[in-house]
């Protein structure tokens, strides 16, 4: 399933994920440092959610409450996961 998300609080505005049978398929960030998002789409890419979620949740980028990989956990959870 494709599934956009809007984020709050980073530089990148959006996130293109697709997921099957709680693997990630698929991660694009949209905005932001393409450099510095292209690590964690590849590096995430056919990992369990659960896996991502653990790995990457509550990641702060520098004085912000939240970051990139932080805000693809919140749109995994939005998914229900």
């Amino acid at each position: 399933m494709t599934y956009t998300y809007k984020t709050q609080g980073t530089c990148s505005s959006n996130i293109e994920l697709n997921v099957e049978d709680g693997i990630v398929k698929e991660v694009a960030f949209w905005g932001g440092c393409n450099g510095n998002l292209q690590g964690p789409s590849r590096l995430v890419k056919g990992m369990p959610v659960d896996a991502v979620i653990a790995r990457l949740e509550g990641i702060r980028c520098g004085r912000r409450s939240t970051s990139c990989p932080d805000q693809l956990c919140k749109a995994l959870h939005e998914m229900g996961y």
